[in-house]
């Protein structure tokens, strides 16, 4: 399915192509679920000659198998984009093109970048051999180094109006609870076909919080349940929703995020913000390098009390819980 809401990023990606002035190094920034990999795949084919010119970036995501395509991610046991792996990388792209097209790098995320791994990529962000195109992928621009910022052309992406996710949406799978599945995803149509199935589970986490919002229930008991679901999936989910029930603390309107009023009376706008900065923070982290059950408690037992003890502080308060 063509991902209509970037027709304007292709058309004017034809058109520099067209005429002759596609960047070397592009940056594609945005939230999660707005089609940024579906993005560079399609660059990928259009540099490789894989794809016709009317064409739109699609949803699966079609990745080519091309010997000129290298499409680096974390290795499946780490987090991180290692030096070692740039470095391959970079030896790989002063090879000749094995099929005449030139060469094309993706790093997904690039914010997964060690800071050693992102300062040996510089030079060839700078200077690519060859007719090369390195496409840089994030969903979290704050980790990026603004030595990277500087040597690639920015590209951002937006999700659609809720009228038109809902109605591509619906193309997927008629009928599905999609606006739910969109809110939790914050506006993402991608990223609203993974929280489909995860309604459920959101739904019971933010009951827990309305109960520990309330004075009611066990901070360290919700923990032990939350520690059994995936980390990231928790971190992601909490941020989603810490953001928007600020969001609605500066407004004045509490509807649809969730939180009862009563519990949102008690929360105080800045530290609603440094409370999200402990969970960016988090989020940040290398799986692993904390004890899921003892940061969650902390959390947890931080949204009972009001984040009454979320000062000025939060990020050191937060960084604390890492072990």
């Amino acid at each position: 399915m063509d991902l209509f809401w970037l027709k304007h990023i292709a058309d004017s990606w034809l058109e520099r192509a067209r005429q002759g002035r596609l960047p070397h190094a592009v940056l594609l920034i945005g939230p999660a679920g707005v089609g940024k990999r579906s993005a560079a795949a399609w660059m990928a084919r259009q540099k490789l000659g894989l794809e016709p010119c009317g064409a739109l970036p699609v949803y699966p995501q079609e990745t080519p198998e091309h010997a000129d395509l290298r499409w680096l991610s974390p290795p499946e046991d780490k987090q991180a984009i290692g030096i070692e792996q740039i470095r391959n990388l970079v030896a790989s792209l002063s090879l000749t093109s094995y099929e005449g097209s030139g060469k094309v790098a993706i790093v997904d995320p690039a914010n997964a970048m060690t800071v050693n791994a992102a300062n040996s990529l510089l030079k060839t962000l700078e200077e690519p051999p060859g007719d090369t195109l390195l496409i840089l992928v994030t969903d979290r621009v704050g980790r990026l180094p603004a030595t990277i910022f500087s040597r690639c052309q920015r590209l951002d992406f937006a999700p659609p109006g809720a009228a038109d996710a809902l109605a591509w949406l619906d193309q997927v799978h008629p009928g599905a609870a999609w606006a739910d599945a969109l809110h939790v995803a914050g506006g993402a149509p991608l990223a609203a076909i993974r929280a489909l199935d995860e309604l459920e589970t959101t739904a019971a986490m933010t009951r827990d919080l309305n109960e520990l919002g309330r004075g009611a229930g066990s901070a360290i008991e919700v923990a032990a349940r939350w520690a059994k679901l995936d980390p990231s999936f928790v971190l992601n989910w909490l941020a989603q929703l810490v953001r928007q029930v600020a969001v609605a603390a500066l407004t004045e309107r509490g509807q649809g995020v969730g939180i009862d009023q009563s519990v949102l009376r008690r929360m105080d706008r800045r530290n609603l913000f440094c409370y999200l900065d402990i969970i960016n923070r988090l989020r940040g982290q290398v799986g692993g390098s904390y004890n899921v059950q003892l940061t969650l408690e902390g959390l947890l037992i931080d949204w009972a009390d009001g984040l009454e003890h979320c000062g000025p502080s939060a990020a050191t308060d937060g960084m604390e819980l890492m072990i």
